[in-house]
């Protein structure tokens, strides 16, 4: 096991490394000058934009620039806005509601979406696994804003349980309908893997030996049939916590929630690429470690997995 997490960690190195300098290429070649969107529509004076340029280093060539980046990424430095802060300080101000409205909508689909397949691939073909298909179908096609647009329509101003957007992003209230929108196609997914591959069990020979064996029910589906078919699930969820961080951008721009997605949206408008190539850097931290815990939980799920 340790020889595993150790070689997996080694992999991570080249992975991190290849995506940060990825993203920190392609945002500082984007079109326009964003040291002279500063000035907005005013006409910038060339003695004020050259002394703002070098203090930011901005005058220097790409692959300067890129050295000096990477050099400071290793002492935690994410440099500076083009406004002048920090952008880790800003990062600390958008990561913590991200993270709280991504981990409700993660509970959310693994709650709702892996109960809603058990009972679907337990009655498969009756009309509680026809309802289900044709809800996670449902919640699969509506695109997030029109779902969204739909449940701030029914649930503010029709029914008028809350508000149409988010007045305290770290109110986790208030984050609950934000993160049923976020979480709703995942569920989709979460249930259709589920209830499928409870389906393929069902008719597994240690399935039929746990029955003959005179098991209790309970002790058959949660023991013998639910462990055994939450690989995929697993699976799936690992890589789907990182996409939820990311795709938080469509959901927070809808309900105003002030996280990674709002921050990162006003930073590529106005095409700061040193508070882009920060998030970035999160965002591929967040999916390495999910990509390695789903990997430990394989042996857990299934004993007869063994690590190389």
């Amino acid at each position: 096991m340790g020889r595993f997490v150790a070689r997996r960690l080694l992999q991570m190195i080249p992975v991190f490394l290849g995506t940060v300098t990825i993203i920190f290429f392609m945002t500082r070649m984007l079109p326009g000058d964003p040291a002279a969107a500063m000035w907005g529509d005013k006409a910038a004076d060339p003695a004020q934009l050259a002394a703002f340029k070098h203090d930011r280093g901005l005058d220097l060539s790409k692959w300067q620039q890129y050295l000096h980046y990477m050099g400071d990424l290793f002492t935690g430095n994410f440099g500076e806005t083009l406004a002048g802060r920090k952008v880790i300080d800003v990062i600390g101000e958008a990561l913590p509601v991200t993270v709280r409205l991504a981990l409700l909508a993660f509970v959310f689909e693994l709650v709702v979406g892996v109960a809603i397949g058990l009972f679907a691939g337990l009655r498969r073909g009756k009309a509680f696994d026809k309802g289900s298909l044709v809800l996670t179908l449902l919640l699969i096609s509506i695109p997030v804003p029109v779902l969204g647009f739909i449940f701030q329509n029914v649930f503010a101003i029709q029914l008028g349980w809350i508000t149409p957007t988010v007045q305290d992003s770290m109110n986790l209230g208030q984050l609950v309908l934000p993160a049923i929108v976020l979480g709703s196609i995942s569920l989709a997914y979460v249930a259709r893997l589920t209830r499928t591959s409870i389906a393929e069990n069902l008719k597994a020979d240690y399935m039929r030996t746990a029955v003959a064996k005179g098991l209790p029910r309970r002790k058959v589906i949660g023991t013998h049939l639910l462990r055994n078919s939450m690989i995929p699930v697993v699976t799936f969820l690992g890589t789907d916590l990182g996409a939820l961080m990311g795709g938080a951008i469509v959901t927070e721009g809808i309900f105003n929630v002030k996280g990674v997605g709002n921050a990162l949206y006003h930073a590529i408008n106005l095409n700061e690429g040193a508070t882009v190539s920060g998030f970035v850097v999160v965002l591929v931290l967040v999916y390495l470690v999910a990509s390695l815990l789903v990997d430990l939980l394989y042996a857990v799920l299934d004993p007869r997995i063994r690590y190389a």
